[in-house]
């Protein structure tokens, strides 16, 4: 049998969900969680998401201040091309994918900031507002740090 995977689930409607999965496969309409508050086991729909972030802990570190966008590299790597989404909620999630493709249900992307608490994040594609690749995936960041805080 797999070793769970710590996950933080994140609901299109703001709510979330922390807690382990061994049955997560991306072409599945839903997959179990086994809730970290020892609830009962919760099948999850994967239409009702925003997204899947695969986690090093579930408690995270709250002093640890996330970075935004991407830190010095080229535009591709080992971990595929720069990609950076725009969530319905505002939210912008920076990192690489090997696997994206238009059209799909969702995809998984390696964040940027590779010494934050999240190892891998899959992305519900009617969930995100704008995907860029490549270059245009810093003119993401960019015009982010141009809005006024």
């Amino acid at each position: 049998m797999a070793e769970p995977l710590r996950v933080v689930v994140r609901f299109a409607d703001g709510k979330v969900l922390k807690g382990t999965t061994q049955d997560f496969l991306p072409n599945r309409p839903s997959f179990h969680l086994i809730k970290a508050d020892g609830g009962p086991l919760q099948e999850i729909p994967c239409k009702a998401l925003k997204a899947v972030f695969f986690v090093r802990t579930l408690k995270g570190d709250p002093l640890r201040a996330s970075h935004k966008g991407f830190l010095a590299a080229p535009v591709a790597t080992a971990l595929g091309k720069k990609i950076a989404v725009r969530f319905k909620d505002g939210e912008v999630l920076c990192g690489y994918t090997l696997a994206y493709q238009p059209g799909r249900d969702g995809f998984f992307v390696t964040p940027a900031d590779t010494q934050g608490n999240n190892l891998r994040v899959y992305v519900v594609s009617a969930a995100a507002v704008e995907v860029k690749i490549g270059p245009a995936a810093d003119l993401v960041v960019q015009s982010l740090r141009k809005q006024p805080r």
